[in-house]
């Protein structure tokens, strides 16, 4: 069964690379075939599938990756993520589906830091040949205002 420790180890390992720059091992974190978008609670609610953010593949992800760091020109900052407990809706010994909080602080390089985002992740979970992996990870944001510097993953 997948449980709230393997979820939490889960989640806290996806931060971690977000937050330690290592974007390169990001979407390790995906199925092949996985979804992951950004989106806000009212988008969500209305049930609007338009996001900031849409990949639809892992593909598309190390796509988003390359591109921050060979083409995309944006202000250098970082990000420092603090995760709530999983709500864990369903969960069996191959999939499970979960609800967690998060908070993301942005680091600039000029030291300032701010609350960057607050939000929740929607996370469909399988478990393929003993790895946990996200199908589908949705990110809906608290509010409906969209920073222009949405560069790094959520």
């Amino acid at each position: 069964m997948i449980d709230i420790l393997a979820l939490c180890a889960f989640n806290a390992a996806y931060a971690h690379v977000i937050d330690d720059d290592a974007l390169e091992q990001w979407p390790a974190f995906f199925t092949e075939n996985c979804r992951y978008r950004i989106t806000n609670v009212e988008n969500e609610r209305e049930g609007l599938p338009a996001g900031i953010v849409y990949a639809d593949s892992r593909a598309m992800l190390e796509d988003r990756i390359a591109a921050l760091r060979e083409a995309n020109i944006y202000e250098r900052h970082r990000y420092r993520h603090l995760l709530g407990l999983p709500l864990v809706l369903s969960a069996d010994d191959t999939t499970a589906m979960a609800c967690t909080p998060f908070m993301v602080a942005r680091v600039m390089a000029t030291g300032e830091t701010l609350l960057f985002a607050t939000g929740e992740y929607r996370d469909r979970f399988i478990r393929s040949n003993g790895k946990l992996l996200l199908a589908e990870r949705v990110v809906v944001c608290d509010s409906t205002v969209t920073d222009t510097l949405l560069a790094l993953p959520l």
